[in-house]
């Protein structure tokens, strides 16, 4: 037996680039910022902050999510899987990328157009498959703390 289960909590590095395709299906890339916090370990070695960037691959009905309510500064719990592949650039260079194809997404803050935060949602690519509405509602926790990592 095997498993091959990611679990990330970061910041999104960049807009989305949602890209669509023949018979209404899409694809959404964007890049998630993870950063391990910088700390004393044993011998009182000072480990300096680290920040590891994700490749994040969202397919189906989640990307209308994705597209109406995530951009640059999100902040995102995602669940997916980890798979790499190789291909060839157009200097016909082989190139090897590792990415995460998400299963579940959910956004724990977004930014409206009057800068204010609002509630975090939940939506996994079981929902979008069955072609359920997409909403906030009954989600929302305006009390929630966002600093925090869990």
């Amino acid at each position: 037996m095997s498993v091959n289960k990611v679990i990330l909590l970061g910041n999104v590095g960049k807009d989305p680039d949602i890209r669509y395709f023949d018979q209404n299906s899409a694809v959404a890339n964007f890049t998630l910022a993870t950063t391990e916090r910088a700390h004393t370990g044993r011998d009182d070695k000072q480990i300096p902050e680290r920040t590891e960037w994700h490749n994040i691959v969202v397919r189906g009905g989640l990307v209308q999510v994705v597209e109406r309510f995530v951009h640059k500064g999100s902040k995102l719990y995602v669940e997916g899987k980890i798979r790499s592949r190789q291909f060839v650039d157009r200097n016909n260079q082989n190139r090897f990328v590792t990415e995460i194809l998400v299963d579940e997404l959910e956004i724990l803050s977004r930014r409206e157009p009057n800068g204010s935060s609002t509630a975090s949602a939940r939506y996994s690519g079981s929902q979008s498959e069955l072609g359920e509405p997409y909403t906030a509602s009954g989600y929302e926790s305006p009390d929630m703390d966002f600093d925090s990592p869990f």
